[in-house]
């Protein structure tokens, strides 16, 4: 009880401090039209699986492209995370007991959209024992078993970088290992209160460590105040621990009060020039524009970066 009331009192201090900021107007860059297609049998296949997914829970700009085209990305261990980042729109809430038939259900509605490349996240579960890492490892397992042919991204939590979590995560055989460094190392204590950005690090150390052929992932995103020389710092430090893939989109506010303000908004050419230094740092694949996030055209990202391991080897 005390714990929650100290997060309530977090949360309210941010909140005061930027409640009488502006909303920064967005650039001509970020408005787009609707995309054509029909959402309508992806959120079916969502809705009768009862899993929750992170396009909807997290507001992401890209769902109703994605869902046109039956993509979904889903979030297992419910709807509720015991951790509030101050970027990110899911409730921190007490979660519910995990559901032990959540695996086939998922599986299930894999197999229904026929992904090619699911990805799959899950809110913090710091309130279990192994924080999710065993239900975690069920899901993988159970989408291997119904679709063989599919390839499966994990996206979970640090597990306080507990190298018993992310093994039994790495048992399952996942084909991508992604955890996102958020932010850069300076704005992480204001930004993402119970992570750490070295803690992050480690997590993507463990993994290869484990399972050195595994594909490593990480995104960033920008426009919360961090400098140029921070983002290329960024970049050094996921590569220094091996990570293959990287991410950066453009932060936006989810809400005018509850969340961080944006501080900038970058250009798509300068998406453009930090993509070509993050190339050349190393990394295999690299997607980077004002849209992007951690699963957006994943399965495409993902076939990059296995292509080009496989020429480098």
């Amino acid at each position: 009880m005390r714990r929650e009331k100290d997060r309530a009192l977090k949360l309210s201090v941010y909140t005061d401090e930027h409640a009488d900021r502006p909303a920064r107007r967005l650039p001509p860059w970020l408005k787009r039209p609707m995309p054509s297609g029909d959402c309508a049998q992806t959120a079916a296949v969502v809705a009768r699986s009862g899993v929750a997914t992170v396009c909807q829970e997290a507001r992401c700009p890209n769902k109703s492209e994605c869902w046109a085209k039956r993509h979904a990305t889903f979030m297992i261990l419910g709807d509720k995370c015991t951790r509030r980042c101050h970027y990110c729109a899911v409730s921190t809430a007490r979660p519910d007991p995990p559901a032990i038939d959540e695996p086939e259900r998922l599986a299930r509605a894999v197999a229904t959209l026929n992904l090619a490349h699911v990805v799959m996240t899950a809110v913090a579960r710091d309130d279990l024992e192994d924080e999710g890492a065993g239900h975690f490892a069920r899901c993988v397992r159970a989408l291997h078993e119904r679709s063989p042919t599919t390839t499966v991204e994990v996206l979970p939590a640090d597990f306080h970088a507990r190298r018993e979590c992310i093994s039994a995560l790495c048992d399952a055989q996942p084909e991508l290992y992604n955890h996102n460094i958020e932010t850069v190392e300076r704005l992480t204590p204001s930004i993402r209160p119970q992570a750490g950005y070295r803690r992050s690090l480690e997590v993507l150390r463990i993994v290869k460590e484990l399972a050195p052929l595994m594909l490593t992932k990480s995104g960033l995103m920008v426009g919360l105040g961090e400098s140029l020389d921070e983002i290329h710092k960024t970049f050094d430090d996921l590569r220094a621990v091996g990570c293959d893939v990287l991410t950066i989109g453009q932060y936006l506010q989810p809400t005018p009060t509850h969340h961080a303000a944006v501080e900038r908004y970058y250009t798509p050419d300068e998406f453009a020039a930090m993509g070509e230094r993050a190339r050349e740092v190393g990394f295999s694949s690299v997607a980077s524009a004002p849209f992007v996030r951690s699963s957006y055209n994943a399965a495409d990202v993902f076939e990059e970066s296995r292509r080009r391991k496989a020429e480098r080897r």
